[in-house]
């Protein structure tokens, strides 16, 4: 029922999907670009159910209060407390050593300009945790343009940050999504 739903949020939203689920493994860390509209948290979460992944986001710790906290949680939400003495990343790693499958969705900061304001070099936390727990990046995407999305690609994080980001911005490049790096 839930993959008969997320394809029908497709065909009404009259956009497409490119999914090789080849691409795909048990433990990974999931990206997304471009961030044009708040269409793309819903054709994400269309996506995830039609592939019958699991996904799990970081929200902070703040949020999961009240009505909302059952919501986030079923929705996949791991509150993140950004006081606590272990580092996000340590957190991360410590979930997948944790956990025989485990996709975490990450949003990088800066994909979308706020406010009309120039877009600043995408934050680099999903490689870094993707290095410390040595699990792949998954590369997904959303052209607004085009009204075409899925999953592009992987890569495995090397010992090289900038190397790596400069060809996660020539795969979306091919898909006509430009990220800025440093």
């Amino acid at each position: 029922m839930k993959k008969f739903l997320g394809k029908s949020i497709f065909k009404l939203t009259g956009w497409t999907y490119q999914v090789d689920p080849s691409i795909l493994e048990k433990k990974q860390v999931i990206i997304g670009f471009e961030h044009s509209s708040n269409l793309d948290a819903i054709l994400s979460l269309a996506m995830f159910e039609i592939l019958e992944l699991n996904i799990h986001t970081l929200i902070k710790k703040e949020l999961f209060k009240g009505p909302l906290k059952p919501i986030l949680k079923y929705l996949g939400g791991i509150p993140v407390d950004r006081k606590s003495s272990k580092d996000i990343v340590t957190q991360m790693v410590e979930l997948f050593n944790a956990n025989e499958n485990f996709n975490l969705v990450i949003a990088p900061e800066a994909t979308r300009a706020k406010g009309g304001s120039e877009r600043q070099p995408i934050r680099t936390g999903f490689w870094h945790i993707a290095k410390a727990a040595n699990v792949p990046i998954i590369l997904m995407y959303a052209n607004p343009r085009t009204q075409q999305g899925g999953i592009l690609s992987k890569i495995y994080p090397s010992d090289d940050l900038q190397k790596d980001l400069e060809l996660i911005q020539k795969l979306y490049a091919e898909y006509g999504i430009d990220i800025k790096i440093n």
